[in-house]
């Protein structure tokens, strides 16, 4: 975690110890380079022994650094492909075959430092998030501005946000009118309107108009700031797809070991050993997957999607049932006013205008959709006096003379006001007018306009055999929706230890996905084989998640699908495909057609070849839907 004094890491990806570590390695590249390059051109001039001293320095330095990060590894218990390489060094100093034995250390760690250019490359993305965050925040005290470090800004801070600057903080607009620009989020241009009482997240890039925002989360809190954190843990974490990698290589090692040995005993040449070994240093496999994850992790991000656990670039291509929360994931999490009955003496225009009346001054989250139906239906909005919010009672007000109050149905019911059982399913609000039932306004959260799209999509382009809808909503509700999209397989009312337990059974079947956006998901998300929340609702760095989609769309959630399978196809295509070329070399070399120092240079070939094919999972094609 980032200490709170550090709100904004240097980097997302990357660390000091890993860039020093790459330095490192670029180094014994270039000095094994150097010495490759002396030792043609002494030799040219007849130098004889002499033309290998550089090699020599170079076998018994770097060579010697590489072979004894090899060991620590083996002491470890860490038996990796990279092991071939430790051998082939080893083997080549001591037949003197040195030209060889350095091939092989300038392959070794100049595809580690093409390893960590591939992965700056491909992580470009990540690395502006950074840059684009001011280091310091125009802080607003008694009519002062004063310029203090982000790290400096406290919760109930005044900060003022030029035009045109990006906002440090996470917060409330308490003066000022303008837009901001939260493309970061989306992945495309898409301003929001902003005014006092309005949420405002760090990162957003403001308009033409001054705003002054009350911080309300600190900066090493803020959105921003976390999503910066989980692209650095995501570089930290290990990626599953690069553990399959090291299990191909606990097989294709001995393999390559038996061929080599074999070529040895069959010929009597200890050389032919050599060229088996030098051509089979597996660089595909040390390479070829972290290039295709990361790359998949930035283009990810590019799209507004967190990939917090690489190792969904793998799983989720396998999972067969999707589980799916219903608000906010299936519908838009955003209740519509769909039907107002007025009582007797009322007309519905005056009830729907004084219930706007108050609730455009409540932050509940039906009054928005009290406020849209009152525009829609261009009903004069009251202004209200005396309006009290408090908890269990509803809100109340004074409107024309009139105490009017806004309430629920059960709050009427405990006081022993009861009232006819209603003939609409849905979220319901009351309407009293000085104490007497002025109407009830009913409400719906809308399913998204792609949702019966996306779920018929799931079965024919991605493999889903089952789709569940789960949700803690009443029934009526639950399965208007699930009839609405087209799933046939529903859960009401369950509570959050009960939608583990249909996930848990789900996974004695297979595979699980779960799509949810809520607090009371997060156990769900973590049961889940993979877990995948949207981030309007929900935090960026909850541990429950292996991914984020921080537009909250099923676009990008079928963007997703279409990421890890590519990066899964490169990864092993690259992998695979390398390993298969370097077996090909390996029988020429058996069969004494290649000495060591042209397999060194067959293998650094294929090394190239390999990562360029890795780097495709960087450059997506234009599109990545298919619904």
């Amino acid at each position: 975690m980032t200490p709170a004094s550090d709100p904004m890491p240097a980097s997302p990806i990357s660390s000091p110890d890993s860039a020093a570590a790459g330095r490192y390695q670029a180094s014994i590249a270039a000095a094994a380079a150097v010495a490759i390059a002396l030792h043609v051109t002494v030799r040219g001039w007849g130098g004889g022994e002499a033309a290998n001293a550089p090699l020599w320095l170079v076998l018994a330095t770097g060579g010697g650094a590489l072979i004894l990060g090899l060991l620590r590894k083996l002491v470890r218990g860490e038996f990796g492909a990279d092991l071939l390489a430790g051998i082939a060094i080893a083997t080549a100093a001591a037949l003197g075959e040195y030209l060889a034995g350095t091939i092989v250390v300038l392959m070794l760690a100049g595809g580690t430092t093409l390893e960590a250019y591939a992965v700056r490359r491909a992580s470009s993305a990540l690395d502006a998030l950074v840059r684009r965050m001011p280091a310091a925040a125009h802080r607003s005290r008694d009519g002062t501005l004063t310029d203090v470090p982000l790290a400096d800004v406290a919760v109930g801070d005044l900060v003022v946000v030029f035009p045109h600057e990006t906002c440090p903080v996470d917060g409330v607009v308490v003066d000022g009118h303008g837009t901001m620009d939260e493309s970061y989020l989306t992945g495309e241009p898409h301003r929001l309107a902003k005014a006092p009482g309005a949420e405002v997240l760090s990162g957003a890039v403001n308009g033409d108009a001054a705003l002054t925002v009350r911080a309300e989360r600190p900066a090493v809190d803020s959105r921003y700031a976390k999503i910066v954190r989980v692209m650095r843990e995501t570089e930290l974490r290990r990626p599953r797809l690069r553990r399959l990698g090291d299990r191909l290589g606990a097989l294709y090692t001995p393999f390559a070991v038996a061929v080599a040995l074999l070529a040895w005993a069959a010929s009597g040449d200890p050389a032919r050993f050599l060229s088996v070994l030098v051509i089979a240093t597996p660089c595909p496999l040390l390479i070829a997957i972290p290039v295709a994850v990361i790359g998949a992790v930035s283009v990810a991000a590019r799209r507004g999607i967190v990939i917090k656990d690489p190792a969904v670039l793998e799983a989720l291509d396998t999972c067969r049932t999707a589980v799916f929360d219903k608000t906010g994931t299936l519908t838009y999490g955003r209740p519509a006013l769909v039907e107002l009955t007025a009582s007797e003496g009322f007309r519905p225009a005056e009830v729907l205008g004084l219930t706007a009346g108050l609730e455009r001054y409540s932050r509940h989250p039906l009054a928005a959709a009290v406020l849209d139906a009152a525009r829609a239906a261009n009903v004069s909005v009251w202004t209200a006096a005396a309006v009290s919010e408090r908890p269990g009672e509803g809100l109340t007000g004074r409107i024309d003379g009139k105490h009017v109050r806004v309430t629920g149905r059960k709050q009427l019911a405990a006081e022993g006001k009861a009232l006819p059982p209603s003939a609409t399913a849905g979220l319901e609000c009351v309407v009293l007018v000085d104490g007497r039932l002025a109407g009830v306004l009913h409400f719906r959260d809308r399913p998204r306009d792609d949702s019966s799209r996306f779920i018929d999509h799931l079965g024919r382009r991605h493999g889903f055999r089952r789709v569940l809808l789960v949700s803690g909503d009443r029934e009526s509700e639950v399965r208007y929706l699930a009839e609405a999209v087209g799933i046939t397989e529903v859960y009401a009312g369950q509570s959050p230890e009960q939608k583990v337990a249909v996930v848990r059974a789900e996974n004695e079947v297979g595979r699980t996905l779960f799509v949810g956006d809520g607090v009371n998901d997060a156990p769900a998300l973590a049961a889940a084989t993979v877990g995948l929340a949207f981030g309007r609702n929900s935090d960026v760095t909850a541990e429950a998640a292996a991914a984020v989609i921080l537009d909250a769309s099923l676009r990008s959630v079928d963007e997703l699908f279409h990421i890890c399978r590519r990066a899964r196809r490169l990864a092993l295509q690259s992998a695979v495909g390398g390993i298969a070329l370097s077996v090909a070399g390996m029988a020429l070399a058996a069969g004494g057609w290649v000495t060591p120092v042209a397999g060194a240079v067959l293998q650094e070939v294929i090394d190239v070849l390999v990562v360029l094919n890795a780097l495709r999972a960087s450059f997506p094609p234009r599109t990545l839907t298919d619904y």
